[in-house]
């Protein structure tokens, strides 16, 4: 007969075992900007810090360093010792999906997925083929081409389980947008010179589930209603965010023109603000009740948001905005009431991020494309030609080291326990 102390203490290992499993299939950076979706390897505050190293060289604190093929801007992943990540031939023609053993640095899958005969120009060297980085969970990788192709393959075996091709965009300047998860859905972005929407695939079968297109309303048509002229100005790269606004959840997608709030489980759109920037790169955070937005090339604005709006909020909703030294590539940083942003030029910035006050400024080396990092209470900052500067994370300015590979970084840097994985523009390392 099981008493009901028993009964307790049998439902109690129950959940801690559940509670086990459910830690060992959490991935340690499932996406793009890590399980936060906003650049955190630890929350502010956490006790306990990872520990991770402070200083390292071509010679000091290397793990190992693995060559990656072919050229790729794409964050890595990494879950249960898998590092996945993508690469594509300098042309366009071959994509991959590459997977590294975490702990030697081995190359354990190494497989072209998609071909294209005639992929278009991407008419600058800013870009590459393989900037959409992959999105992981337990058993499964998702990767993404943009219109070259969207896959998904089983991280145990390597095969991919299903794939797309028919997700029509023309890039003009190659894809960006990396692919996010929702309950079932794997969301993908798709802003191109010709169309532009946002589509969910059922992330078992990769069959559409949603696809709602753009509502901004453009000034380049003619009189038949067809742009009037070539050009960047529809473009976006930007990776949507979900958000919890209030036991509501959101889904802020930043496209060209106008960034919106979609509902992810059917693809409504929820409200609209509007700017005249475009080619959007920086990916927005959420925090104090705002949204931060980034809103791209030509006029290059931070708007902060509040999300409880509906429909076009462009008059009603900005809580603050600025146009002084906004980044246009990197994604900011939010940590409690502070903004840190590293522009594309190398200044890194501090601001309230209840009133957009600047607090503090500091010049960095080189341009940055990748987006910072925050952990163990730092911000570290990886710019184009190597050099990786880490700061305190703190309304005061200090400088805490400064590091400095042989090759520069397009990719944001990853953290896994202790481990800091940093992708060059021609290595993976692993520094510890």
């Amino acid at each position: 007969m099981i008493t009901r102390h028993k009964f307790g203490r049998c439902l109690l290992a129950a959940l801690l075992f559940v509670a086990l499993l459910q830690a060992v299939a959490r991935a340690d950076w499932p996406g793009f900007r890590g399980p936060r979706e906003n650049g955190w390897a630890t929350a502010p505050g956490e006790v306990k810090p990872l520990g991770l190293a402070l200083h390292w060289s071509e010679t000091q604190n290397v793990k190992w360093k693995t060559p990656i093929p072919h050229r790729g801007w794409s964050t890595p992943v990494v879950m249960n010792g898998q590092i996945w990540l993508t690469t594509a031939t300098l042309e366009g023609n071959d994509f991959f999906v590459i997977c590294v053993d975490a702990d030697s640095g081995r190359i354990r899958f190494n497989e072209k997925i998609f071909h294209s005969d005639n992929p278009e120009p991407l008419g600058n060297n800013m870009n590459c083929y393989a900037s959409p980085s992959p999105v992981i969970e337990a058993g499964r990788v998702y990767v993404h081409f943009g219109s070259y192709g969207t896959a998904c393959l089983d991280t145990a075996t390597c095969k991919v389980l299903w794939n797309r091709t028919d997700l029509p965009c023309r890039h003009y300047r190659g894809p960006g947008s990396s692919p996010v998860l929702f309950n079932d859905l794997l969301i993908v972005t798709m802003d191109g010179v010709d169309v532009q929407y946002v589509v969910a695939l059922d992330k078992r079968t990769g069959k559409t589930v949603w696809k709602t297109d753009r509502t901004t309303e453009w000034d380049d048509l003619d009189d038949d209603g067809k742009p009037f002229r070539e050009g960047d100005l529809r473009k976006a790269y930007c990776t949507p965010l979900i958000i919890d606004a209030g036991g509501q959840t959101q889904m802020i997608s930043v496209g060209a023109k106008s960034a919106y709030s979609y509902d992810p489980a059917n693809g409504r759109e929820i409200w609209k603000v509007r700017y005249p920037g475009y080619s959007n790169a920086a990916c927005p955070v959420f925090g104090n009740g705002l949204v931060y937005i980034i809103t791209g090339f030509g006029k290059t604005e931070l708007f902060a948001v509040r999300v409880d709006g509906r429909r076009d909020v462009t008059d009603t909703h900005i809580a603050w905005k600025t146009g002084h030294l906004v980044p246009r590539t990197p994604s900011p940083v939010l940590v409690d009431d502070l903004l840190f942003a590293v522009s594309d030029n190398g200044i890194l910035i501090c601001r309230d991020a209840l009133t957009g006050e600047e607090i503090w400024q500091q010049r960095l080396k080189g341009n940055h494309a990748a987006s910072p990092l925050y952990a163990d209470g730092r911000i570290y900052c990886s710019n184009q030609f190597g050099t990786t500067t880490v700061f305190k994370a703190a309304r005061e300015c200090k400088l805490l080291a400064t590091n400095k590979l042989d090759s520069g970084f397009m990719a944001s840097p990853v953290v896994s326990g202790k481990a800091l994985f940093l992708r060059t523009k021609t290595h993976l390392y692993r520094i510890q």
